[in-house]
């Protein structure tokens, strides 16, 4: 009875993620028949003729197997082609929807039509896909004469993402009753900021399991490779290749975590890089950028021609601490060394956008609450706020004062002062403001209404940042522990490669039957672990700028870091087998 119980769920799953599958042909932008003849049809055509020449033509069988195995990829990607497609709208609509509910929200508290809420929402490229469906809601009101109410609940029924469907849903009920946009969207906000924060932590904790799952996989290839460097000693078969090839599965298993965090990790960006309009900010970042990079160019060519006897100079000579025999691992590690400079300036100015982040809702509060009160201009206010104590913003508000001062427009002067804060939330929301003002709303209300949402984004940005530090703290373990286990199997094999010179025992025994230590080229295996832990380092640095949410530049520190950690692990660690070995 259980047995007919478990095989009826296992074929309602599959009946679902079936119809799944049919239901994202369906949502395609392009019509399902003209995607079956021309992409999906010539697919598997062309997995049939892979696995027509695999089987015809006589090719070792290390050719052989590759060529269905490309063709059989070719047809599964056109087969789940439109599902990724549709799940990755999916997270485009969910990335930004407290966002644009919120826009909303501000633009419902001022004077304009309900229909003006939606035509000026869809005119926002800053929301993406979430603008397009504002945009096609205008198209079916204007063009098709639909009512507002049914084309909401049109567009409901075609959206793939749950969350933006039942808010239409729910929003095409309520005008249909007679109650305002205003009074739905003041009364929503406090749901759509818990579901938001639903979304987001569901997010992180998602983050936690792959971090789970990402240290199982990492120890169990480091296991692997150890055994492809030790083994062989036994078996006498090319220990080149074996490393070779595992070092390709452990890359491969890498890239594909680190694609998978990409894919997990919520949309929050921190910076704000308005091309127009260049910051203060970006000149260090710059400078530092082309020094460290500069750098390092520099030390690559002299650490390459150096070996190569190409310079007339060597690393070693650079640094004279150990001489002519300096180890392997210092050639990867001093070369991407300048790379930390931008690293830490952009550190630094990170930490000032984070804290200007934090100080701008008690400044749109206070800024919209004074305005009320005193029923001036936004330049008067600015004068009396201009003294107050805002942190790292206070300067910008002063910025912002003189520029309003000068009869500089206000559009203009507002996005003077959010290029320079250069905070992708405080540009956000002050965009908000100033338009709410611009149509006639209520400062206090524009104001405690920003600061609200700002307040609960931060707070789940804190959250965010612990997640960060948990991962920072197991990647750099990892790194020290999976080079620890590489350059203890490559230090055993090395001795026992010198070992067996002296095994010879006269007696007719012959040592090289059982270690096989000839077929080893110690340094071109090291020079592979080498390789494998500078691309380990990389893609866990973007891995933390990706959990991170920061800039890119900010992903160059923890690399050299990490080269650091794991050259000097090798070192120690070859140290430490031959102190203990040789007693």
């Amino acid at each position: 009875m259980s047995t007919d119980s478990a095989d009826g769920t296992i074929d309602l799953t599959i009946s679902e993620n079936l119809q799944s599958l049919l239901d994202s042909y369906r949502r395609m932008q392009m019509p399902m028949g003209q995607y079956v003849s021309f992409i999906l049809v010539p697919s598997l055509a062309f997995f049939i003729v892979s696995v027509v020449v695999a089987v015809l033509f006589a090719f070792p069988m290390s050719v052989r197997a590759p060529i269905p195995l490309l063709g059989l990829l070719a047809f599964l990607t056109a087969v789940f082609y439109p599902k990724i497609l549709i799940s990755q709208r999916k997270r485009q609509l969910n990335n930004r929807f407290h966002l644009l509910v919120t826009h909303m929200t501000v633009l419902a508290t001022t004077k304009i039509d309900r229909m003006e809420v939606f035509r000026t929402l869809a005119n926002e490229d800053e929301y993406g896909e979430l603008s397009n469906e504002m945009h096609r809601v205008v198209q079916l009101v204007d063009t098709w004469n639909q009512s507002l109410d049914d084309a909401l609940r049109r567009r409901a029924k075609e959206v793939p993402s749950d969350t933006v469907a039942d808010f239409f849903e729910r929003l095409a009920y309520t005008l249909g009753a007679g109650q305002s946009l205003r009074e739905y969207l003041i009364s929503e906000q406090e749901q759509i900021i818990n579901n938001y924060k639903t979304v987001y932590e569901s997010s992180l904790d998602n983050l936690e399991v792959m971090k789970d799952l990402y240290l199982s996989m990492i120890l169990s290839m480091t296991f692997a490779l150890v055994f492809s460097v030790v083994l062989p000693v036994l078996t006498g078969t090319d220990p080149t290749l074996t490393v070779s090839a595992v070092i390709l599965l452990f890359i491969f298993v890498q890239t594909g975590f680190f694609l998978a965090i990409r894919s997990m990790a919520p949309y929050d960006p921190t910076w704000y890089h308005p091309d127009e309009k260049p910051s203060g900010v970006e000149g260090p970042i710059r400078r530092s950028f082309y020094v460290g990079v500069g750098l390092t160019g520099v030390l690559i060519f002299i650490s390459i021609g150096g070996l190569l006897g190409v310079t007339p100079i060597a690393l070693g000579d650079i640094i004279p601490l150990f001489g002519s025999s300096l180890p392997l691992p210092l050639y990867a590690a001093i070369p991407v060394t300048p790379l930390i400079i931008p690293g830490i300036v952009l550190r630094s100015a990170e930490k000032r956008v984070k804290a200007r982040d934090e100080e701008f809702p008690s400044f749109i509060r206070a800024l919209g609450t004074t305005e009320t009160v005193k029923q001036s201009t936004t330049s008067r206010v600015l004068e009396s706020l201009r003294d107050k104590d805002f942190g790292p913003l206070s300067e910008n508000v002063d910025d912002l004062y003189k520029r309003l001062n000068m009869r500089i427009e206000p559009v203009e002067a507002w996005r003077f002062f959010t290029a320079d804060c250069r905070s992708y939330l405080i540009q956000v929301f002050s965009e908000m403001y100033l338009m709410g003002r611009e149509m006639g709303g209520s400062p206090e209300v524009l104001g405690e209404l920003i600061a609200e949402n700002m307040d609960e984004v931060n707070q789940l940005r804190q959250q965010r940042n612990q997640a960060t530090t948990t991962l920072v703290g197991l990647l750099y373990g990892i790194s020290a522990a999976s080079t620890f286990a590489f350059f203890i199997g490559l230090e055993i094999v090395n001795i026992l490669s010198d070992m067996s010179l002296d095994l010879d025992t006269g007696a007719g025994f012959d040592a090289a039957q059982l270690i096989n230590t000839e077929v080893y080229n110690i340094p071109l295996i090291e020079f592979l672990l080498i390789s494998v832990i500078l691309f380990s380092s990389m893609l866990s640095a973007l891995m933390i700028r990706t959990v991170d949410g920061g800039h890119k530049i900010n992903t160059y520190m923890h690399f050299v870091v990490l080269v650091w950690v794991s050259s000097l692990t090798a070192i120690v660690t070859k140290w430490l087998v031959n102190g203990f070995l040789s007693i």
